[in-house]
């Protein structure tokens, strides 16, 4: 067989297969095209700056500047008009003909196509893992990932913001990532300091820094919460959430509680009493994880993916 005829077989059968993903896209409820590149300025990038050609991990590669439309998650071709330039491409491949490097946008960990969406597609068919690529990248925090929604990047924009504001990456460089699962939580967090700033200042009669606040309110509050939501395994009862939704949540009771009492009940009473009275029913908590079960049931990996080239 002819190369050309090759390539023409070749883009059917990646049709067909971005067809099965998206049937199994419908049935999850869940979006199954790439990023659009216009989502990272949510993540608040500080600068950008050219690295010049480098290979780079096709895998990594998550979105696009202005086609994103056209393509699956996986980089399948979604349209009948994008057959011929794919033929084209992969007819090059099958001949041996050397084909320039893409051009990518680079944020955090991941990769966005200026140039070459075409030549990724026929590249991660073929399970390549690694293409040439002239990268300009952006200074962010936070690295979008594959999958993630726009509510996904702008909540790493909050915590980008949150982690400019607070410097806690740099004052603990270590710690345990603070994340929500609702937008507009940051500012209780950032209330919370200011707090215990001013108690600080109180307890030890002089001027607390606000980076020494931060560390503070991280290793007497935050992290004190976590380790008594990690203990209990308070988690597994509120599925869908985080331990910072947690956190808060258990701070607020833990303040409704000490009202109530007259003295304050500690951290660890605060969080058993809020997972008696509040945790969702067993039931409730099943039928959570079996939708998310069922879901990651219709999410296979590429080398998994029925085959169609029979």
């Amino acid at each position: 067989m002819e190369t050309k005829s090759m390539a023409r077989v070749d883009v059917e059968l990646a049709r067909r297969k971005a067809l099965l993903r998206n049937i199994a896209s419908v049935i999850r409820g869940e979006e199954n095209q790439l990023l659009p590149f216009d989502w990272v300025r949510h993540l608040h990038p500080r600068s950008e700056r050219y690295r010049g050609v480098h290979p780079i991990p096709i895998e990594a590669i998550i979105g696009s500047v202005d086609r994103y439309s056209e393509f699956d998650q996986h980089f399948l071709p979604r349209q009948d008009y994008l057959d011929e330039r794919w033929i084209n491409i992969r007819n090059a491949q099958l001949q041996g003909r050397e084909l320039p490097a893409i051009q990518v946008y680079k944020a955090g960990d991941a990769y966005f196509v200026k140039d070459g969406n075409h030549r990724v597609s026929v590249a991660r068919r073929q399970n390549q893992k690694f293409i040439d690529a002239e990268i300009i990248e952006l200074d962010v925090k936070i690295s979008p990932e594959e999958g993630d929604t726009l509510r996904d990047i702008i909540l790493k924009g909050e915590y980008a913001d949150f982690l400019e504001l607070t410097k806690l990456d740099v004052v603990r460089p270590d710690h345990s990532p603070i994340v929500f699962s609702a937008m507009g939580r940051y500012d209780f967090i950032l209330d919370h300091i200011r707090t215990h700033q001013y108690f600080e200042g109180q307890n030890l009669q002089r001027d607390v820094g606000w980076e020494e606040a931060v560390v503070s309110w991280y290793d007497t509050q935050y992290w004190v919460v976590v380790e008594e939501i990690q203990k209990y395994h308070i988690l597994n009862k509120f599925p869908g959430r985080t331990e910072a939704d947690l956190y808060l949540w258990i701070m607020t009771h833990r303040y409704f509680l000490t009202e109530q009492y007259g003295a304050d009940v500690g951290s660890q009473q605060a969080t058993l009493d809020f997972a008696a009275h509040f945790a969702p029913s067993w039931y409730e908590r099943m039928t959570q994880r079996m939708v998310k079960w069922w879901k990651g049931r219709l999410d296979f990996p590429e080398e998994d993916a029925p085959s169609l080239e029979t």
